[in-house]
């Protein structure tokens, strides 16, 4: 089983996007799940969401403290908010940011991966929600769930118009992460 934190900003959506990599996760034949967690539920206000896949039946439904990845879609967190507590040394940290990770002042011996979502948001969507671009980059990254099984998400959460807007986010992100991963791994 691998676990999925999210962390965000109230109203940026990461229980949605919690919820599309648990549907994708379930297009691909894995068991899964998603749950948000809530402080002080305002918008703007720091919020996790947890997401969990598996080849077998998920028994557990406890809060994740402990996880394999950790996705940041406000990098203005990384100043408020610890987002690799708890990560296993064998993790992988996503941010949504201009920077280069060798560029962040991240303390942690996970590995950590930049995308810039907000661009690829922008240009796809015309606004700065990351959610379903930081979803695509995840999927590349990790291998845990196929493009199709994203946008197949994404078709079936949105009306017709967004959905295909954000199915596009989806594999600019997956091919932008692919390419960068392509890079470093020569």
């Amino acid at each position: 089983m691998i676990e999925i934190r999210f962390h965000g900003r109230g109203g940026q959506g990461a229980v949605t996007a919690a919820d599309l990599l648990a549907m994708a996760a379930f297009f691909d034949g894995k068991y899964s799940q998603a749950f948000p967690s809530f402080g002080t539920e305002r918008r703007g206000a720091p919020v996790a969401a947890f997401a969990r896949i598996s080849d077998s039946f998920i028994r557990i439904r406890s809060q994740i403290y402990y996880p394999d990845y950790v996705i940041v879609q406000d990098p203005s967190l990384l100043e408020v908010v610890n987002v690799t507590n708890g990560i296993k040394a064998s993790g992988k940290v996503l941010i949504n940011t201009e920077k280069n990770p060798e560029d962040m002042a991240i303390e942690s011996e996970a590995e950590v991966y930049s995308i810039n979502a907000t661009r690829i948001a922008l240009d796809v969507l015309g606004l700065p929600i990351v959610n379903t671009a930081m979803i695509g980059a995840f999927g590349a990254l990790s291998r845990e769930i196929s493009l199709e099984s994203v946008k197949k998400a994404v078709e079936k959460r949105f009306p017709e118009k967004l959905a295909l807007k954000n199915a596009k986010a989806v594999e600019v992100a997956y091919k932008e992460m692919e390419a960068q991963l392509s890079i470093t791994s020569c």
